[in-house]
């Protein structure tokens, strides 16, 4: 089952990659202050292969991340969606929700708004049971997003990510997960 190629909200529109993305999302991972709990910013060629390997899985499993897009001035906000988790990890297979928004568009409620739309998605046309997000301890601004769509910390899924050497200041992560259920009933 698809998820849809373009969902709206009231203030955005999540849609597809488009080639003139590029730049933006470039911009995006370039940025310190975004990538700040990530290992490293990404370059142009790394920026592109993660748009690339987006756009495989969205043809290998109907789903995957979508760019975020102001509705009414149409300016490149960020991208939001659902990944199969591509790492090993007692809470494994599972589909993480994620976001990435570039830095003029913090505290705007965006990164919210969007997720709802990606959640809904997840659970309405994919018929997930669960959805998962996760972040390194210290990230407190996207656990406050995950609390906020309705997340709870599940603790003892909390785990050391396995691409991050032992020791590294960014391998320790915190798991959220959402069952379908508690979903429904925030509907």
């Amino acid at each position: 089952m698809a998820l849809p190629t373009e969902l709206h909200t009231p203030r955005l529109v999540l849609r597809q990659w488009r080639d003139e993305d590029r730049a933006d999302f470039a911009a995006l991972n370039a940025d310190p202050e975004v990538m700040r709990y990530f290992p490293a910013c990404l370059d142009r060629g790394q920026s592109d292969a993660l748009i690339e390997q987006v756009r495989r899985h969205v043809a290998e499993h109907g789903f995957g991340w979508w760019v975020v897009q102001h509705r009414d001035s149409g300016a490149f906000i960020g991208a939001t969606g659902l990944m199969h988790v591509g790492f090993a990890a007692p809470f494994v297979p599972a589909v993480e929700i994620g976001w990435r928004l570039a830095r003029a568009h913090w505290r705007q409620g965006f990164a919210r708004e969007a997720a709802c739309a990606a959640l809904a998605s997840g659970f309405e046309h994919l018929g997930l049971r669960a959805i998962v997000s996760f972040t390194v301890a210290d990230n407190r601004p996207s656990q406050g997003v995950m609390q906020a769509i309705g997340m709870r910390r599940d603790r003892a899924g909390d785990f050391e990510h396995p691409a991050l050497a032992e020791g590294h200041p960014l391998r320790r992560h915190v798991l959220y997960r959402l069952p379908r259920g508690e979903w429904e009933a925030m509907q």
